[in-house]
């Protein structure tokens, strides 16, 4: 069984250590699809440590930008810098991204983590048990991934992307379809990414998520940075009137 208990959330975590690859910052940002911006003169910087949850409306372009950041796609017209460099393989290797839809391949659950795992060096069993383990996956080790619930998929998916020990982990709306006991499943898992030094930069809907998970809060509206601030602040004073009108419901998510 997972551990579900919360465990105390450190800011100055060990990722200020690891993550070599952080700050990532943009400037002027711009993704344009048929001449209309999506992602909107966009200036930001992400540093190591605190978990960064972004938040927004429908269509603000959310998901975009960590696809941007992640170097999925590649701007318009602007920079996406990570330490001061460009979007490189290497940088992307020390990533990992994890999808609302789970992306998993036609094999068993184990074989899934051995396809990552045999990119990187040491021995595959051991760790491959730790990982099936801390998802509380290891009784369907040899099932077909693609029969898992859609609870058993996500948690699968996020184990596979902790295979690749990044600094980064992006999670786009991870738990936006799943069952209370799955959505908390899921957080325990990413608490215990963020305790072992992984910076966190995940979207969500949820405000009950968000103020459990989030150090600082990036809100974003119609492409744009309109707050950035810690999470405490932008849940009990937001600045901006845009952040205001969402958390009241008056802007539509």
């Amino acid at each position: 069984m997972l551990d579900m208990a919360a465990k105390p959330k450190s800011v100055a975590s060990a990722s200020n250590e690891r993550s070599g690859i952080l700050p990532v910052e943009t400037r002027k940002l711009v993704f344009e699809v048929g001449g209309k911006r999506l992602i909107d003169d966009v200036n930001l910087t992400i540093g190591a440590g605190p978990v960064t949850v972004v938040m927004g409306p429908n269509g603000a372009g959310k998901s975009l930008l960590l696809r941007l950041l992640h170097g999925l796609m590649a701007p318009t017209s602007g920079e996406v810098l990570w330490r001061g460099k460009p979007v490189s393989t290497d940088i992307r290797k020390r990533q990992a991204m994890v999808f609302q839809q789970p992306v998993l391949l036609r094999r068993s659950v184990a074989a899934n983590i051995d396809f990552v795992l045999k990119s990187r060096d040491g021995e595959i069993t051991p760790r491959r048990d730790e990982l099936l383990a801390m998802g509380a996956l290891g009784h369907l080790a040899n099932s077909p991934a693609r029969k898992l619930s859609g609870g058993e998929q996500q948690r699968l998916a996020l184990i596979r992307a902790l295979a690749l020990d990044p600094e980064v982990l992006f999670l786009d709306e991870p738990t936006a379809s799943l069952d209370p006991a799955s959505v908390s499943a899921i957080e325990s898992l990413v608490k215990e990414a963020e305790s072992g030094g992984a910076k966190i930069i995940f979207v969500t809907h949820a405000f009950g998520q968000a103020k459990r998970l989030a150090d600082e809060v990036i809100f974003v509206d119609q492409g744009r940075i309109i707050e950035q601030a810690p999470a405490e602040q932008f849940f009990d004073n937001p600045q901006s009137s845009e952040a205001q009108d969402y958390l009241a419901g008056r802007i539509v998510m």
